[in-house]
């Protein structure tokens, strides 16, 4: 965001630019965060004497990292690395995103917003088989494909490693090759996917005959592969989408959807891919119109006094001692890393609210030693200032080196400017005020994460 009004400086979707220009007042910025112009510098600010534009950038990202092209980014600058977070969901990930060495063509994304909760779209697509039938009835019905979902469904597996999970289709008996040519892949495609995909994923495949659906990734990033029909005939085409849920509050949820496909396939296959893609899902997808029907509903109906008196159900595939129904397949039957189950259940979505409760009692991260500026006379950082001694800040890099003030200096220099008839501080600059988390968040925070645990249940999932 802009230095000046935090405008958001960026906002184009796709692409690259070596400057960026601020929309508002037209600051401007190289690629790499630094502050290079703005307009009447010298009638406006008096020049480098008032202001200076050396050492002023724009806030880097607390924590970024990416995963097969996939951009990760944490406001917590102590966040554990990457793979660390992904950890077993990697062998899960890498049938979306590592479809060959060429890399992934990547469309979109299409946005639209639903009036649902964010958390009811990443654990359905993290491991509800158990809908399909019934929410989905009308796709079967029109022949979209091969074979009844019902039948195609219970006889998958869902898994859950680490911090996502997800859902898998039973395919016919064959060979790697040919239960990828059944699901629609040409050979060329298939030929680069065994060139990058290790023995273990292809024995998922070829060996226990089960091929990736949809799967969730703690907290609000979703994947989907399917082969629908795209006209008459027995031939299908697969398709890859990454989704991300953006809550807006909690009755509302923008949806970030982007069609993905390996970016050496035939321009013939790309196309009949994103028209799979398009028939299914996005804004207008007949599977995602039968989804929101339902998220809608149940998001209006939580919103109620009685619902809030109600113990809903999510024990699916446990005993009433608490035994699974089921036990989880052997590594002989299910060559991917977790704990994978047969058949309808609710292990993964138990698994998922309970990382979920479990993130709500984390304290807030410390987003402080990411600011980027220079200091104002009270010591607190500001990205800028108008009102020091010329050629009194420090650079960057002189401001690195003195160090940060730790989150407890800032808080109490934060509490020494209040006083009596100005207790929340407002005679000190926006900029310059440092906002704590309001401790009745923090504690409804607890609250909430009790409730759901004593509602959900911890899932006693076995490790192996």
């Amino acid at each position: 965001m802009c230095l000046h009004r935090g405008m958001q400086v960026c906002r184009a979707e796709i692409g690259n630019a070596s400057n960026f220009r601020c929309p508002y007042h037209g600051w401007s910025y190289r690629n790499d965060g630094r502050l290079i112009g703005l307009p009447f510098h010298k009638e406006a600010y008096g020049g480098e004497d008032g202001f200076r534009k050396k050492g002023q950038t724009l806030l880097p990202a607390p924590n970024l990292a990416s995963y097969n092209g996939l951009i990760f980014v944490s406001m917590d600058p102590d966040a554990e690395p990457l793979e660390d977070f992904l950890g077993e969901f990697k062998f899960y990930l890498d049938f979306y995103t590592k479809q060959s060495s060429h890399g992934l063509e990547v469309r979109g994304p299409q946005r639209w917003r639903i009036k649902a909760n964010w958390k009811i779209g990443v654990e359905n697509f993290s491991g509800d088989m158990y809908h399909t039938p019934q929410t989905h009835a009308s796709v079967v019905e029109i022949g979209l494909f091969r074979e009844p979902k019902a039948e195609k469904r219970k006889d998958g597996v869902t898994y859950w490693a680490h911090r996502g999970g997800g859902t898998t289709y039973k395919l016919p008996a064959g060979t790697f090759e040919e239960r990828m040519r059944y699901i629609g892949y040409p050979d060329d495609m298939i030929k680069r996917m065994s060139e990058v995909w290790t023995p273990e994923q292809q024995q998922l495949v070829g060996d226990d005959g089960f091929i990736i659906s949809a799967a969730s990734c703690f907290p609000n990033l979703s994947l989907v592969h399917n082969w629908p029909r795209i006209q008459d005939g027995d031939d299908v085409v697969p398709f890859i989408s990454i989704r991300t849920w953006q809550p807006i509050n909690e009755h509302e949820t923008e949806v970030y959807s982007w069609f993905a496909v390996d970016s050496a396939a035939s321009d013939t296959y790309k196309k009949n891919s994103y028209k799979a893609y398009l028939m299914c899902f996005g804004s207008s997808g007949m599977f995602e119109q039968d989804d929101v029907e339902n998220w809608v509903s149940v998001t209006n109906t939580a919103a109620g006094s009685m619902a809030r008196r109600l113990l809903l159900n999510s024990r699916m595939g446990l005993l009433a001692d608490g035994r699974p129904v089921i036990e989880p397949l052997s590594p002989q039957r299910f060559h991917g890393p977790g704990v994978a189950h047969i058949g309808y259940n609710e292990y993964n979505q138990r698994s998922l609210l309970s990382l979920w409760a479990d993130h709500l009692e984390l304290p807030p991260a410390s987003t402080l030693r990411t600011a980027i500026g220079t200091r104002n006379p009270e010591g607190i950082t500001s990205p800028v200032q108008t009102n020091c001694p010329p050629n009194t800040r420090p650079s960057i890099n002189e401001e690195e080196a003195e160090g940060r003030r730790s989150h407890d200096e800032f808080q109490a220099a934060d509490l020494r400017r209040r006083s009596p008839s100005d207790p929340v501080g407002r005679g000190a600059s926006d900029a310059g005020r440092v906002r704590r988390p309001c401790a009745t968040s923090a504690a409804g925070g607890k609250t909430i994460a009790v409730q759901r645990r004593k509602a959900f249940g911890r899932a006693s999932v076995p490790r192996r």
